[in-house]
């Protein structure tokens, strides 16, 4: 078995990770690269032949590790999607989501290129190939074992980072030795409304963990929660609105599950709270679905009645002409509207009309990847272009981190060390640079031994070597032209890699 280190790899975005064992190939995620990551890395290339791909295992359905699949399908993929029921039902509506995205600027952008004499270009995928690419899908539930072919088997248990979120858990059995592999993806932060905390894995051979947070502590969410009350309160008192990019899967439903308790609580009046976004919507009711895997507070409310994710002052817009008329509202409103890093999306259109104000706050609550609108917002940007526009930006930004859907830094300790045996390698990836190396450094202090790969980095289990970026094209074509490379004795393996990368 070896692994290929594609999306992910040093980097926070784009998670996607090749393991080859016998003659199957089976990516962990096919996810897209956003923010900076795909201005440097791009979505348009695959370091593979998607033909060549017999599975795909989906950790969950955020478009940072699910996004490409259409695009996968698009170039020649045909074998399963393997994720929980709850995944599949929330890529059905965020992948025809990204699809209708990546339309709307492809038009835009072709009127450009078309008035600068250049030939129009495709978007990276069409609904037609959402659509194509959902009927590969297949429902796995959590802990159960699946023998995909004889020597492989996985199971999912609860990632705790949105609904149906998974940890995966590996088993590889190559000549009569059993090696697990495990592949944390996202892993949830502790007390997330709706969602049960993390599950710990007992034991791994081999590690393959996120680091997204791992330089950074959280403030306590119900501090955050305090807080994002006293800023409503607050703007409202200046006469504005509160305007909160929030990720339409995931954070949204635990924002709305928020505002209730508080609201019905007498914690904060009845205040009107908009969510703008057709895939909140959508996404609302299919978190209704799937209230089996809530947590057990929410899971109390729903059986005594009360419907957590819906409260009188609340209000779902559908139309653009609804979104629209949300700009003309002065003050009093507290709008919800995707994207959560404000790239795309009618978020745009509300931070062009309150963006400006000083009485407006905007309220972040989810992790902002470098190049990215929100990003520039939050580092203290003192104006942003939108549509073409200089907005300067008067209004109160906020930061809610412990409202994040990632663990900490301390989440992270906790969860690796929960582990009754410590693995033999642990291979960070989902993080930028420094906070791979700030987390790497805690857990080498620890004695773990880590590794950081980046793109294109090859891991063979058992061996103990590692590609480098300088050697992988060397290392990766005499791996591929070798037939049996987990049969062959590991000193004549070093022998041919050492004569490779001297070659």
């Amino acid at each position: 078995m070896k692994i290929e280190f594609y999306g992910a790899a040093a980097c926070v975005t784009g998670s996607c990770h090749l393991i080859k064992i016998y003659d199957k190939n089976i990516l962990l995620d096919c996810g897209m690269y956003q923010g900076i990551d795909a201005k440097e890395r791009g979505n348009e290339v695959f370091n593979f032949n998607p033909k060549d791909i017999h599975y795909v295992v989906l950790s969950h359905a955020h478009i940072d590790h699910s996004g490409r699949i259409p695009y996968l399908y698009k170039k020649g993929f045909r074998g399963k999607v393997l994720c929980t029921e709850a995944t599949l039902d929330l890529c059905a509506a965020m992948l025809a989501d990204s699809a209708h995205i990546l339309l709307y600027e492809n038009e835009w952008q072709n009127k450009r290129r078309i008035r600068q004499g250049q030939k129009p270009i495709e978007p990276l995928y069409a609904p037609e190939d959402v659509q194509s690419a959902m009927r590969l899908f297949s429902p796995v539930s959590y802990n159960e074992w699946i023998e995909l072919f004889e020597g492989f088997k996985f199971r999912f248990i609860d990632a705790g980072h949105l609904l149906g979120s998974a940890i995966t858990e590996i088993m590889v059995n190559e000549h009569r030795k059993e090696c697990k592999l495990v592949y944390s993806s996202d892993l949830g932060n502790k007390d997330i409304p709706l969602l049960n905390d993390p599950e710990f894995s007992e034991s791994a051979d081999y590690l393959i963990m996120e680091s997204t947070y791992g330089d950074r502590l959280h403030e306590k969410g119900e501090k955050e929660l305090d807080h994002l009350v006293n800023i409503i309160k607050e703007t409202f008192k200046r006469g504005g609105n509160v305007i909160i990019p929030s990720f339409a899967v995931g954070r949204t439903q635990e924002l709305l599950y928020t505002l209730n308790n508080y609201i019905e609580n007498n914690l904060l009046p009845t205040v009107p709270v908009f969510v703008d976004s057709p895939l909140a919507t959508e996404s609302t009711r299919i978190f209704n679905k799937w209230h089996k895997y809530f947590d057990e507070e929410a899971t109390k409310l729903i059986n005594s009645g009360d419907d957590p994710l819906h409260f009188k002052s609340l209000f779902f817009t559908r139309s653009a002409e609804e979104s629209m008329a949300l700009n003309k509202l002065r003050k009093g409103a507290v709008i919800i509207s995707a994207s959560g890093m404000c790239e795309a999306g009618r978020i745009k259109h509300h931070l062009k009309h309150n963006l400006w104000r000083p009485e407006c706050s905007i309220v972040f609550v989810g992790y902002q990847a470098e190049g990215t609108l929100g990003r520039t917002i939050v580092d203290g940007a003192k104006s942003v272009k939108i549509f073409g526009e200089n907005i300067a930006v008067n209004a109160e930004i906020h930061s809610l981190s412990g409202l994040s859907g990632h663990a900490d830094r301390d989440g992270l300790e906790k969860w690796i060390n929960g582990m009754k045996v410590k693995p033999k390698k642990v291979i960070l990836v989902h993080g930028d640079r420094e906070a791979q190396k700030s987390f790497k450094e805690l857990l080498d202090s620890q004695g773990y031994s880590v590794f950081v790969p980046n793109p294109g980095d090859i891991f063979i289990p058992g061996v103990d070597h590692i590609a480098e970026s300088s050697t992988r094209d060397k290392i990766k074509f005499l791996l591929d032209s070798l037939e049996d490379v987990d049969a062959m004795p590991k000193d004549k393996l070093m022998e041919l890699i050492r004569n490779a990368i001297n070659s």
